[in-house]
């Protein structure tokens, strides 16, 4: 019988996901390429042999999305999957219409096609967009779970941006481990965290595997999703996080709405910063398309250590990186606490940016107030140091969830601010865990 040649579309996360719990062993398929966007300088790889098994003694090539087209001429590809999240729903259906006019199929793959079940009990955290806050609603949830006696391990949404072949599974426990693993302001960004709460996250490329690793130490599994990505395991609770200060992006966003309609528990964050009609907007959908949901209200206050030195001060203000890019939020945290603490002008860092920095800019020129922490190579950290260090500013605010002054030498003043979550209706997250998980 002939083979169903394959293109899956991706950004170096869900695509290989797919690729592995689908395509990997199945000889009626014959995957040809991936295709590679979003994230800077992943295309030009090879899926390696070691992960893409015996059917694909030579490994799988990803080529960059812009020779799609081609590709599937080329290649007389049969069916192309897309595999990438947090784009609008007519973003979709131009990718759909570009690939069934060179001929091809064009498909989308849902839970029960790429969902892992665990033996553990899991609660997943997903969101409706990048930079919801889903993040900070992980975070609790370990806390509770934590309070409760309860080992947790966490599994991230997947950022494989160097070696594939060795990043099949990662744990992390320590500071040591982020070196070990040559991880990226973003990777940092997202394990950091659990590292301080003294929980244990994994990472990586091969998600059962990863996920059986996890098995072995946990009493219950954290799903920390990416981006608004629909987590890669059946869950026991999904809590799935909205931002009113994008209203209505929880229905126009893929696969947002999904996680939007299929959410156990949505929590409506940032409503200390969004206005009223933002907000019942979002609880309006909610209501008409998850009638079953448990709504929780939510806000994320912000900190700031040593807030005092903003007062009166010209700052520059770096923000967490996919919030800002794909996310395409035009500030952060940052920006709020600037101006909450009295800074005299926000200087822009555009004029000063260098090298990707400002190509970074030019792809997503709503950002130009502030300054997105990119860092997937040791030489984009360089250049987002040279560009931070080149602007006039008397006071550096860090906006990520790292301390960035561990990876770059900053030659001002810095302030870093944190945000959590917290809940302002009932009932809470840990009336709905402790009433699920006992304790």
């Amino acid at each position: 019988m002939e083979k169903t040649r394959v293109i899956i579309m991706g950004a170096a996360g869900r695509d290989f996901h797919n690729f592995n719990v689908f395509f990997r062993e199945r000889g009626e398929f014959e995957v040809i390429a991936f295709t590679a966007t979003q994230i800077p300088n992943i295309e030009g790889r090879l899926y390696p042999a070691v992960l893409a098994g015996d059917l694909y003694p030579n490994g799988i090539p990803i080529y960059p999305e812009s020779e799609l087209t081609e590709l599937i001429k080329r290649f007389k590809v049969n069916r192309v999957v897309f595999a990438y999240s947090d784009v609008p729903h007519e973003y979709v259906m131009h990718k759909a219409s570009q690939v069934m006019a060179a001929g091809a199929d064009f498909w989308l793959m849902g839970p029960e096609s790429t969902m892992v079940k665990s033996v553990k009990p899991l609660i997943s955290v997903c969101a409706v967009r990048t930079g919801s806050g889903k993040s900070q609603t992980t975070r609790k949830v370990v806390r509770i779970l934590k309070e409760m006696g309860k080992k947790v391990v966490s599994i991230r949404h997947p950022m494989p941006y160097g070696n594939l072949a060795e990043q099949v599974s990662e744990r992390f426990a320590t500071y040591e481990d982020l070196d070990k693993y040559k991880c990226t302001i973003e990777e940092r960004e997202e394990y950091e965290p659990h590292i301080d709460l003294g929980a244990i996250i994994y990472a990586g490329v091969d998600y059962e595997k990863i996920l059986r690793e996890a098995e072995r130490e946990a009493d219950v599994i954290v799903w920390d999703g990416g981006n608004n990505d629909f987590p890669f395991y059946h869950s026991d609770l999904q809590i799935v996080v909205a931002d009113p200060l994008r209203p209505g992006h929880e229905l126009t966003y893929h696969p947002g709405e999904m996680n939007f309609r299929s959410g156990d528990v949505i929590v409506i964050n940032k409503e200390d910063s969004a206005d009223f009609d933002s907000i019942e907007l979002v609880r309006n959908h909610a209501m008409q398309v998850n009638p079953n949901a448990i709504i929780i209200d939510a806000v994320s206050p912000i900190f700031v250590e040593n807030g005092e030195i903003i007062k009166g001060k010209k700052v520059v203000v770096v923000e967490d990186g996919p919030t800002l890019t794909h996310g395409g939020m035009s500030y952060g945290a940052g920006f709020v606490a600037a101006k909450k603490w009295g800074a005299s002008e926000i200087v822009s860092p555009l004029p000063y940016a260098v090298g990707s920095i400002l190509s970074t800019y030019q792809k997503y020129n709503q950002t130009k107030d502030v300054l997105p922490a990119m860092g997937y190579s040791d030489a984009q950290i360089k250049e987002l140091e040279e560009t931070i260090n080149k602007i006039p500013a008397d006071v550096v605010i860090i906006g990520t969830p790292i301390d960035l002054r561990k990876l770059v030498k900053l030659n001002k003043p810095a302030v870093r601010i944190r945000y959590e979550l917290q809940e302002i209706s009932q009932p809470e997250l840990k009336d709905i865990i402790k009433e699920r998980f006992g304790g």
